[in-house]
C-alpha cells in the first residue's frame, strides 16, 4: 500500500523513544537477523539509562540541545542512510552495521558528567566532548554489551562526528568502514537539521556553546544569525567531506514510502528559508516567532526556575 508523506516528521514520532527504537530495527530486519539486533538494543537501552542518569557513576544528561532525543535523531538517521546504501550499493557487512548503529547511539555520552563532576553543566565539554565518548566506550564498552575488538573501529565512526576532526586522519581498516563513518557524520547533521523543532532547539545550543566559552556568541539571536553561515559550512561538509552519502536517503524514501524525494533535505530547507524570515522580520521579538517544542518549561529546569 502506498503511504504519502509531505514532512520527515511524518515517518516516526521521534518524540518517542521506542517508536524510534522500533523503525530502527524495522530496517535493520530488512536484511540482517534479528538475533543481531539485540546486541543494539541492549547498547540503546544502556545509553538511555545512562543519558536519564540511571547509570553508575554518570549523572542524569543536562544539556537540553545534545540529549538522547538528538542522539535517537542521528540514530533513525544512520539506519535510513544504511538502508539507503544498501538498497542503491551492495549490502554492508552486518558487524560494520552493529559497530555503526551503536557509535550513532554512544557518539554524544561526552556530554554527560560524572557524579563527582559539580561544575557547571555538561555543555562545557562542548570542543572535547567527541574524546570523551570515545573515552568513555573504552572505559564501559562491556556494561553496553560490546566486545573489546570493536572499541576501536566504534571510536573511528564516532571521531567522523567530529567537525574538527579530518576523515583522512582516522585509521579505517577498510573502505566499507571508511563508509559507515562518512555516514554517522552525515545522520548527525541530517538528523538535528531535520528536527521540526530545530530552530527552537537553537536557543539550547547557544547556552550550550555560551558555557563552553565558544567565541561569536554574546545573545541568543547571534546563533539564530549564524546558523545561515553553518548551514552554508555544513552542506559543504556533508558535500565534500562526506562524499554527499546523504543521497542514499532518496533510495529509502523512494522504496518504502513511494516518495521521490531526500525529505532530510526537504526539511531542513524548510527551516533555514523560515529562519531567514526570522531575521529579516523586527517587528517582534524572535522568540515569538518559535513556538514548536516547550523552549520555557525546559528554561526553567535548566535554570532552576520555578
Amino acid at each position: 500500500m502506498e503511504i504519502k508523506l509531505s514532512k520527515f516528521s511524518e515517518l516516526v514520532d521521534q518524540n518517542n523513544p521506542s517508536e524510534v527504537l522500533k523503525s530502527v530495527k524495522n530496517i535493520f530486519s530488512y536484511y540482517y537477523n534479528q538475533e543481531d539486533f539485540i546486541e543494539i538494543e541492549k547498547c540503546y537501552e544502556k545509553t538511555k539509562q545512562l543519558f536519564d542518569g540511571e547509570f553508575p557513576g554518570y549523572k542524569a544528561c543536562n544539556t537540553y540541545y545534545h540529549d538522547f532525543f538528538h542522539t535517537l535523531d542521528a540514530f533513525l538517521a544512520t539506519a535510513i542512510l544504511v538502508d539507503g546504501y544498501n538498497i542503491a550499493e551492495k549490502l554492508l557487512p552486518v558487524k560494520l552495521v552493529k559497530n555503526l548503529f551503536n557509535a550513532a547511539l554512544l557518539h554524544d555520552v561526552g556530554y554527560i558528567q560524572e557524579n563527582i563532576d559539580d561544575e557547571g553543566t555538561g555543555a562545557k565539554y562542548t570542543q572535547n566532548h567527541v574524546l570523551r565518548s570515545v573515552v568513555f566506550l573504552s572505559k564501559n564498552f562491556g556494561l553496553f554489551g560490546i566486545n573489546h575488538k570493536d572499541i576501536i573501529p566504534i571510536s573511528n565512526i564516532i571521531k567522523c562526528t567530529g567537525l574538527k576532526n579530518n576523515i583522512k586522519d582516522i585509521s579505517f581498516e577498510s573502505e566499507e568502514e571508511n563508509i559507515t563513518g562518512v555516514i554517522l557524520g552525515t545522520a548527525d547533521i541530517l538528523g538535528q537539521m531535520s528536527n521540526r523543532e530545530y530552530l527552537e532547539r537553537l536557543l539550547f545550543l547557544y547556552y550550550e556553546f555560551k558555557e563552553a566559552g565558544i567565541p561569536g556568541y554574546k545573545t541568543e539571536f547571534d546563533i539564530i544569525k549564524n546558523t545561515l553561515f553553518f548551514y552554508k559550512e555544513i552542506m559543504h561538509r556533508i558535500e565534500i567531506i562526506y562524499n554527499s552519502i546523504y543521497i542514499y536517503a532518496v533510495h529509502h524514501f523512494e522504496k518504502r514510502y513511494n516518495i521521490n524525494e531526500n525529505l532530510f533535505l526537504t526539511a531542513i530547507n524548510n527551516n533555514i528559508n523560515y529562519l531567514k524570515k526570522i531575521i529579516e522580520d523586527d517587528s517582534t521579538n524572535f522568540r515569538k516567532k518559535l513556538k514548536r517544542g516547550n523552549i520555557e518549561e525546559k528554561e526553567k529546569l535548566l535554570f532552576g526556575k520555578v
